[in-house]
């Protein structure tokens, strides 16, 4: 079967970014002091459409949270919405200094393995609020480099030095507690920043190069966003008019393992910076939610907006509660998975000739939860001992394509029962290495001169009545997992009629 390349499959996914619904989308909002309610413009804001577009997350994390009440009746909004699954649940809310971050999810798209205060927030010279951290796991994966830790950062506003000094702070608890994750695993920053410039040194703490648990903006866009038209599709403060848009505040940052394209995988080419003349970049799938670019130092545009509309638009404005966010998402392509046969087997084989057999090989991952472009390409090589033979690959496998086929061959020189192991080395976390037992049962051109003598007397029937006493699988001759009665008949049958 022909297998196209990784390249070529990688190519042609990042550049068509995934709807909602493909892959995994992550985003995070600044609700600006939420105490509940706002349900209206929670429904259309999630779930609002326009021109088939909807920001429809599956997971999300929020700052300015002000009670577990308040996280309740986002959840509930969440559900309520027309067109949302009904699957939303919170992650247990803590109560810190200050406004509070809170984490709401999909049940049948993520798993929440733990929920982590990082660091805690309190006076200067602290910083003022606490980081929190959600481990999650797609639903359907198992291993840690299918895990993915959230981080929910909102950082100490304005720009004196002593904000600058708090926000460094801060990022250097988050940075250390990201070095220290288990190898393998992967992350995301999302929150309320306040970083004004990319070369303020909480934002180089950040992303400086060095251990495992550095950061990497997958827009590609560094620079001094404050009051910058050139940075005017990726502002996300203030859509409510107080100071107009002219901030990118709001911000996800991943981590490098998210941009290798290989497994868990950002979707998209964070090697190219974020696209200065339009919002609808098809080399990303980030988004700042709601903004079409038309609104530089101006209140977030309705009438007209060509991004979400004016309905969708409208309601962000009315979340900000007077002065606020938008909010900010990206998608990931989830990992591959890998479907082999269970056994590779070449039933009776007449020593002395080539013999073939087929093993299939497919992605699978779940293209009904996940869709075929929210998918990782499945990476995969493969490995037989001798006498058998197999061509090594690479191959490759798009998710939802069938699988792969291959022809494992054998050159049987004596006769013999033949078992091994077929090895299938993969890039899918869960299943690195797939074993698929291989077996053959090499007989002679005449069966029934079983000690191989050249001649066909009684003493062919005793050598094969000792190796059916024993259930030497060698004596089932038919194949069928048992040596018994049936296959004495057969040898029997056959010694009977001669060579």
């Amino acid at each position: 079967m022909h297998t196209p390349t990784r390249l070529a499959i990688v190519a042609l996914l990042t550049a068509c970014p995934a709807l909602a619904g493909d892959g995994l989308r992550v985003a995070t909002w600044n609700i600006s002091n939420y105490t509940g309610g706002r349900v209206d413009a929670i429904h259309t804001s999630v779930y609002g459409q326009f021109e088939g577009r909807s920001m429809a997350p599956d997971a999300m994390i929020v700052q300015e949270m002000l009670s577990a009440s308040a996280l309740q009746q986002l959840t509930g909004a969440l559900n309520s919405a027309p067109g949302s699954p009904g699957d939303w649940a919170a992650a247990p809310f803590i109560d810190g200094n200050d406004t509070d971050n809170g984490f709401v999810y999909r049940t049948s798209r993520v798993i929440l393995l733990d929920t982590v205060v990082v660091a805690q927030g309190g006076l200067p010279p602290n910083h003022p609020r606490d980081v929190v951290r959600y481990d999650v796991r797609p639903v359907g994966y198992a291993s840690e480099p299918a895990t993915i830790s959230l981080y929910s950062s909102h950082m100490k506003a304005g720009s004196a030095g002593d904000d600058q000094t708090r926000r460094l702070l801060e990022a250097q608890r988050i940075r250390a507690d990201a070095d220290a994750l288990p190898v393998g695993r992967q992350f995301i920053l999302g929150g309320d920043f306040n970083i004004q410039s990319s070369a303020q040194q909480a934002y180089v703490e950040l992303t400086r190069a060095g251990a495992s648990g550095r950061f990497r903006d997958p827009i590609n866009t560094p620079g001094s966003w404050n009051n910058s038209g050139s940075f005017r599709f990726v502002h996300t403060q203030d859509p409510a008019g107080a100071g107009g848009m002219d901030d990118r505040h709001d911000q996800l940052l991943v981590s490098y393992g998210l941009t290798d394209l290989d497994g868990t995988e950002y979707i998209g080419d964070a090697s190219i910076p974020y696209a200065t003349f339009t919002w609808d970049d098809a080399n990303h799938s980030y988004r700042a939610w709601g903004n079409d670019g038309s609104s530089f130092n101006l209140s977030l545009t309705t009438t007209g907006n060509t991004m979400v509309g004016p309905q969708i638009a409208q309601a962000l404005i009315t979340m900000c509660a007077g002065a606020g966010h938008l909010p900010v998402f990206l998608d990931l392509r989830v990992p591959a998975r890998v479907n082999a046969d269970g056994v590779v087997d070449f039933g009776i084989v007449t020593a002395g000739q080539l013999a073939g057999a087929m093993v299939g090989v497919a992605n699978g991952g779940d293209v009904g939860l996940w869709g075929a472009a929210g998918i990782d390409t499945l990476d995969y090589a493969l490995d037989v001992p001798a006498p058998f033979d197999v061509a090594a690959g690479p191959f490759s496998a798009g998710a939802g394509d069938g699988a792969n086929t291959h022809e494992v061959t054998l050159l049987a020189g004596q006769a013999g029962y033949l078992e091994t192991t077929l090895l299938i080395t993969t890039n899918a976390p869960d299943s690195p290495t797939v074993a698929v037992p291989v077996r053959a049962n090499v007989l002679n051109a005449c069966p029934a001169d079983w000690n191989e003598d050249g001649e066909l007397d009684p003493l062919d029937f005793l050598a094969y009545l000792n190796d059916w006493t024993p259930d030497d699988p060698h004596a089932d001759l038919d194949w069928s997992g048992e040596v018994d009665v049936f296959d004495f008949i057969l040898f029997l049958n056959a010694w009977n009629a001669g060579c």
